[in-house]
């Protein structure tokens, strides 16, 4: 996990803040932490297979995540796992919807499934389960307002493709992640 004073977790936290709040008129601080925290927690690759069978591989499907919310044996678990199924399709069909297809293919379950409409139904069940109380109300509204977070971060990865394109076309030459 990126710590929140690291320089690209305060990127994410400000084109997020600044796109949900000038292009959707959401000025939510609770949702917007919430959307920018996924952004830095799913920037170390690792993060997308969080969650482990019992044999302790990483779940890179949804299907398989949700198999695994199904087989799980306290509600804690069943929680997570939907929590992570939520995360895992708003960050796919809004940062890279174009890589859907490649996810989904071949043999994987997953091309079976609408990203959206499980993220939306995760979400909601991830706010029945969640551990944490405090927790449920901003999981509750990630999954009544799935669809405008999904776009939200279409807008923000945009401004992310600007600032890498400005970086990149710099006289010095380097780029701005560096």
């Amino acid at each position: 996990m990126i710590s929140e004073s690291h320089p690209l977790h305060r990127l994410f936290r400000g084109l997020t803040e600044s796109t949900f709040m000038t292009e959707l008129g959401m000025g939510d601080p609770s949702l917007v932490g919430y959307v920018s925290n996924l952004l830095a927690s799913f920037t170390p690759t690792q993060a997308l297979g969080r969650i482990r069978d019992r044999q302790g591989r990483p779940l890179l499907e949804v299907a398989r995540i949700l198999a695994e919310a199904e087989s799980a044996e306290d509600e804690e678990r069943r929680g997570e796992c939907h929590r992570h199924v939520g995360d895992f399709t708003l960050f796919w069909t809004g940062l890279y919807p174009d890589a859907l297809r490649r996810l989904a293919g071949g043999d994987s379950a997953d091309g079976l499934l609408d990203y959206q409409r499980q993220g939306k139904r995760s979400y909601y069940l991830a706010s029945t389960m969640s551990a944490r109380s405090d927790d449920r109300p901003v999981l509750r509204r990630l999954s009544e307002h799935f669809e405008v977070c999904a776009f939200g971060l279409a807008q923000v990865r945009k401004e992310l493709d600007k600032l890498e394109a400005d970086g990149a076309s710099r006289a010095d030459g380097r780029a701005i992640w560096a």
